[in-house]
């Protein structure tokens, strides 16, 4: 059988059909391609629900692990990143109601108690100020991000943030589209104009290269 170059993964040369069906046919080293393809979108989805970073990241490999003992049992006609994104919020649903916190995710968060400010690769070298501004627009938008209410938090997410379609929103949280929209119209109307302008900066909540190396290499860890 041909072999795989796992560096081919963010370009998608590798149909995810293929991936899969050589991963269950005991080729397990190639979910490596499948968790790179989809940290970023993982943590941006589980950011909605929790804030405390070693909390996210433990909760993005428990899914990575459920998701492979699963897989056999993953349909190839539907996207594996919508089935594992509903794995994902389960395991923070789950991790949520553990701790008794479900009814207060919108607390003010203590900046000094939590990093806001994500790992970022520059795409373009910045002077100084720039930087500064823009990562104060950056954790500006974190914030009013994160004051809103769960479920439009989730939404907004997953549309404006993750580029997600309505259609594989409404999957994952297994609702109706039509109930997306208007979630997705409240949690707009919810961020001020000037914040929701700036929102279009898709680095926002970004899973830096680093953590996404080190989040892959300890799941293929724990699957080999």
């Amino acid at each position: 059988m041909e072999a795989i170059n796992i560096n081919d993964f963010n370009n998608h040369k590798i149909k995810e059909r293929e991936v899969i069906k050589r991963i269950l046919s005991g080729e397990k080293e190639l979910y490596e391609i499948l968790v790179r393809r989809n940290n970023q979108k993982l943590y941006r989805i589980i950011r909605g629900y929790l804030n405390d970073e070693a909390e996210i990241e433990d909760i993005m490999q428990n899914s990575y692990i459920k998701a492979f003992t699963k897989l056999y049992q993953f349909k190839l006609e539907s996207s594996f990143s919508t089935w594992l994104i509903r794995i994902g919020i389960n395991e923070a649903l789950a991790r949520i109601k553990e701790k008794g916190r479900l009814y207060h995710l919108n607390q003010d968060f203590d900046s000094n108690k939590r990093n806001t400010l994500i790992e970022i690769p520059d795409r373009k070298e910045l002077n100084p100020q720039d930087k500064m501004i823009r990562n104060e627009a950056k954790q500006l938008l974190e914030k009013a991000i994160d004051h809103l209410d769960l479920k439009y938090r989730t939404v907004y997410i997953m549309k404006e943030v993750e580029e997600m379609s309505l259609k594989e929103i409404a999957i994952a949280l297994d609702l109706t589209v039509a109930n997306i929209k208007v979630r997705l119209h409240r949690s707009k109307a919810m961020l001020k104009e000037k914040l929701f302008e700036i929102s279009n900066d898709k680095n926002v909540f970004e899973f830096g290269f680093t953590r996404c190396d080190r989040i892959t290499e300890s799941v293929m860890r724990r699957i080999s």
